[in-house]
C-alpha cells in the first residue's frame, strides 16, 4: 500500500523573495508543476493530504486537493528544518494512501532514515522540486521499498 512523499514545486528564489520564507509562492513553472503532479496522482486512491505549512507546499497539493475533493491538512512536521524524526512518527501513524508535501531537506533525510531502517530504493533516487516519492509498506507493516517519479517536464515557450 502506497505512501506518496511529494517535493513542492518550483517557486521562486529565496535569495530574491524580500516577505518571509514561509510565504514564498510557486511560480508560474511551479504552477504547472503542480496540476502535472495532480494529474499523476488523481487516479490514486488517496485518503488524506498533509503538506507543511509554508505556501510552496499548500500551493503544490492544491490542484489534488480539489480533484479529490479533500482538505488539505498544515502539519508543522513537515516544515522546512523539521528533521526526519517527527516525519517518521507521521508515516507510521497515517493510513496508506497519503500524500504529504514537504522540502527539499526533509524528504531526503526522511528517506535515509527509512533506509537506515532497512527500505530499499529501486531505481534512481530523485527528490527534485515537483518530484513523487513512492514508499510502500511490506505485509509486516515495515517501510520497504521507495521508488522515485521525477518532475514533470515542463516545455519551454
Amino acid at each position: 500500500m502506497p505512501t506518496y512523499l511529494v517535493r513542492h514545486a518550483k517557486a521562486g528564489s529565496r535569495r530574491d523573495w524580500e516577505g518571509p520564507d514561509e510565504h514564498r509562492p510557486l511560480t508560474a513553472a511551479g504552477r504547472l508543476q503542480a496540476e502535472a503532479i495532480a494529474e499523476h496522482l488523481g487516479s490514486r486512491r488517496i485518503s488524506r493530504l498533509l503538506s507543511s505549512p509554508y505556501l510552496r507546499c499548500l500551493q503544490t497539493l492544491e490542484p489534488l486537493a480539489k480533484e479529490l475533493g479533500l482538505e488539505i491538512e498544515h502539519d508543522d512536521d513537515l516544515a522546512e528544518g523539521s528533521g526526519f524524526e517527527p516525519v517518521l512518527t507521521l508515516l507510521d501513524e497515517l493510513p496508506d494512501h497519503s500524500a504529504l508535501c514537504s522540502h527539499g531537506d526533509v524528504i531526503p533525510e526522511t528517506l535515509r532514515a527509512l533506509e537506515r531502517r532497512g527500505l530499499e530504493f529501486v531505481g534512481l533516487r530523485d527528490t527534485r522540486k515537483g518530484s513523487i516519492v513512492v514508499i510502500e509498506r511490506d505485509n509486516s507493516g515495515r517501510w520497504a521499498r521507495a521508488t522515485s517519479i521525477g518532475p514533470p517536464e515542463l516545455k519551454r515557450r
